[in-house]
């Protein structure tokens, strides 16, 4: 995501190294290269215009730190502006004293809205929650069929409402249902139309005064630019919108809607979408959100997100294994499978500084199907051959290739790999075990 704008902030920054100290005149030149570039990734005018002058205005005033070079100044300043953009920090959802707690999401028609509903469930259930999920969209054909079949793919339960075509009715109903069954949020999907009317807000209007939700949650598409920001904006204005899930923020290569619609809304991103997947969505942080934009990754949120996939059983038996040089094929296998349960390599490694060999690793074409013919590999193989790789030779070799789809000199490589592998991790448990860092490693520590 942001792709466009994180290189062309970069060659700006760049730009400034050979600087020696910050002036007018560089000021100026980065000022007008970076207001190009936010402008061109689709970023509200104004947005940018007061930007610019916030950032101008701490380069060229008493906040210089003489310790920086010019490009650690500007970066500085203009990382700390940008988190101020987007909200200095995150926006937890807001939920009622007296349960059930009532999130209303509303957006127009096709901005990912009920699959959204059904993400924001499976986040709730991970937290504790139990969502009722409803939805009032008695235009759109097959709409609640369709929160139906979410609901069930992330084990939520959905209040059916059969046979009623009244979306206030509907809402009622489902609430009460919620009060008398243990439900603590009623989450509604509402209806969505192709554009704003008169129709659309006054239903809204009525389900807010009704129900007086907690949330009124807007969802916007963020490939679609300045439509989106408007469109927030305009819903805000006629209903009061208390946050934004921004969608297909992985495919948004610009980055225009979101660093503009919390300063066009005054009002915070509070969840992105990150893919198709129920599981797809983050809580929006403004500081983690501006170091990727800037090339800086981030690395809490990849922590976070192993935390979340390894067990740690596992990787203590790992540990143990290592030590006692038993690293099998079959432990390899199961490590690629803790991998791929991270989500695909190219989103794994944007969460990493853009610096050194890193930066050429994100820029090479990286093959997912790299990753299953290994996996396909391993398992052609006999329960002992994992255990024993060196008893694999030619004739299982090429055994193993036909069983696997693979050619023989796939097969070679990933014993090579698994080798050169197993090697480095025995030297590394072996040196920390006894105290002390890996001899390869030790160049990389300062100089007494």
């Amino acid at each position: 995501m942001f792709d466009i704008l994180t290189e062309k902030l970069q060659r700006t920054f760049k730009t400034l190294k050979g600087e020696a100290k910050l002036t007018e005149n560089n000021v100026d030149f980065a000022m007008r290269e970076i207001r190009l570039a936010l402008l061109e990734a689709d970023v509200n005018f104004k947005v940018v215009k007061d930007f610019i002058d916030r950032v101008r205005a701490k380069c060229l005033g008493t906040e210089v730190m003489t310790a920086l070079s010019p490009a650690q100044q500007v970066i500085s300043f203009v990382r700390d502006e940008l988190i101020a953009t987007l909200g200095d920090a995150e926006a937890r959802l807001i939920f009622s004293k007296n349960p059930p707690s009532v999130f209303l999401v509303v957006g127009l028609q096709g901005s990912g809205k009920t699959t959204s509903v059904g993400k924001i469930a499976r986040w709730m259930m991970k937290n504790g929650h139990r969502p009722l999920l409803l939805s009032v969209d008695v235009y759109r054909p097959a709409a609640r069929e369709q929160l139906s079949v979410i609901a069930h793919d992330v084990d939520a339960k959905i209040f059916p409402g059969e046979g009623m075509d009244q979306p206030l009715a509907l809402a009622k109903a489902a609430l009460r249902e919620a009060s008398l069954s243990g439900y603590d949020v009623l989450l509604i999907d509402t209806a969505g139309r192709l554009h704003i009317d008169d129709e659309l807000m006054q239903e809204l209007s009525t389900l807010k005064q009704q129900l007086k939700p907690s949330e009124i949650l807007f969802v916007a598409d963020a490939m679609t630019g300045q439509d989106a920001v408007k469109s927030a904006h305009e819903f805000h204005e006629r209903l009061g919108i208390s946050g934004v899930i921004l969608t297909k923020l992985d495919g948004d290569a610009r980055g225009g809607a979101a660093l503009s619609i919390r300063a066009v809304t005054g009002q915070p991103i509070k969840f992105v979408g990150v893919g198709e997947k129920p599981d797809a969505l983050e809580l929006f942080y403004p500081d983690r959100m501006v170091s990727r934009l800037l090339g800086m990754g981030d690395v809490l949120s990849l922590i976070e997100k192993a935390q979340e996939t390894f067990d740690l059983k596992q990787a203590q038996k790992l540990e143990e294994k290592l030590r006692k040089d038993e690293f099998s094929l079959e432990d390899f296998r199961d490590q690629l499978r803790q991998m791929r349960k991270l989500g695909p390599l190219d989103k794994i490694l944007g969460m990493l500084p853009q610096i050194g060999a890193m930066k050429d690793l994100q820029k090479a074409n990286i093959d997912e199907k790299q990753l299953i013919h290994t996996e396909a590999i391993i398992n052609s193989m006999t329960p002992r051959e994992r255990r024993n790789h060196q008893i694999i030779n030619g004739q299982r070799r090429k055994r193993i290739a036909r069983g696997s789809g693979t050619t023989v000199n796939q097969v070679n490589q990933l014993l090579k790999q698994y080798a050169q592998m197993r090697k480095m991790m025995k030297s590394m448990a072996g040196s920390l075990a006894g105290g002390r860092m890996p001899r390869h490693l030790e160049r990389f520590l300062p100089r007494q």
